[in-house]
């Protein structure tokens, strides 16, 4: 063997050695566990801001994120809901990991739930609160279940975890009433981020994820990301087909110039209503999108 072949070989396997070592798989998802806490966010409902329950599922993620992440960002706020005489107090939490790293993603879920089961089949339920499994506990629960991820695994880019208050606050028809917390935090950002993931109503036992149609007009990079990593991962929730235009906690970001997107299944048919418990939900679904999301932002 000539002494240029051996320097070739030795290369290949010090390349070799170094690409092992620096690309680590993404850390296990625990389906159960975000599922125990889709469950135990019910058990405050209603997390509407102003009520007691709201303050207890609060205090409740402060402490979750203040052990996991390395750094807690409180955000506090005004704002006032449909129905309300006057404006009152919210907080967006945000959990921080990687804090010194200049390259940054973020990932959000909103916490609060819908004041009213405004679109219940029985009327006589329609002035009610809801437990808001789904909508909302659920995109809470996968990131908790991330945060345990990055606080086991540090990945090679900094992660914002944001949780925002005062999504389900507005009037059907009226964009300027929804999504408080996303606006505040996308009014007040001070961090230079490469792209964000919202999570929103991932938790439904028959998830089917289309890609979402604002997130496909001004993001649909970051949405080919995503769902390409799904593919490769055989988790056939995340499907190939356009869903419709949702205003959701991704368009403030996006109209700060942001890639961001929604995963999303609106098609949830217990959606602002009663209904919308734990039994409606599945560990195996809230695993699917958490597995998806480690898988990118492990892959950065």
């Amino acid at each position: 063997m000539s002494p240029g072949h051996r320097r070739w070989i030795y290369g290949c396997i010090t390349a070799a050695i170094w690409l092992s070592a620096c690309s680590k798989p993404e850390p296990v998802f625990d389906g159960d566990r975000a599922f125990a806490d889709l469950v135990r966010q019910t058990e405050f409902s209603p997390r509407v801001p102003g009520t007691v329950g709201h303050d207890r599922c609060g205090e409740w993620l402060r402490v979750q994120l203040g052990v996991l992440a390395d750094s807690l960002i409180e955000q506090s706020f005004k704002g006032k809901p449909f129905g309300y005489s006057d404006s009152i107090s919210m907080v967006n939490y945000v959990g921080r990991f990687g804090t010194r790293a200049s390259r940054r993603i973020l990932l959000c879920a909103h916490w609060d739930t819908r004041p009213f089961a405004d679109m219940d089949p029985d009327s006589a339920n329609r002035t009610q609160s809801l437990p808001g499994a789904n909508d909302g506990a659920s995109g809470v629960a996968v990131l908790l279940e991330v945060a345990r991820a990055l606080r086991a695994q540090a990945p090679s880019i900094g992660v914002d975890l944001a949780f925002f208050d005062g999504e389900d606050a507005g009037r059907y028809g009226d964009e300027a009433g929804w999504c408080l917390g996303s606006r505040h935090f996308a009014a007040h950002m001070s961090a230079k981020y490469q792209w964000a993931i919202l999570v929103d109503m991932v938790g439904e036992r028959d998830l089917q994820l289309l890609k979402e149609g604002y997130s496909l007009r001004y993001a649909a990079p970051l949405v080919e990301k995503v769902w390409k990593a799904a593919a490769a991962m055989g988790e056939t929730a995340f499907l190939p087909g356009r869903e419709e235009e949702i205003f959701d906690d991704h368009m403030p970001l996006l109209a700060r110039g942001l890639q961001a997107i929604d995963i999303i299944d609106i098609r949830y048919p217990y959606w602002h209503t009663s209904q919308d418990a734990p039994d409606k939900c599945a560990p195996a679904s809230l695993a699917t999108v958490g597995r998806v999301l480690l898988r990118v932002v492990y892959s950065e």
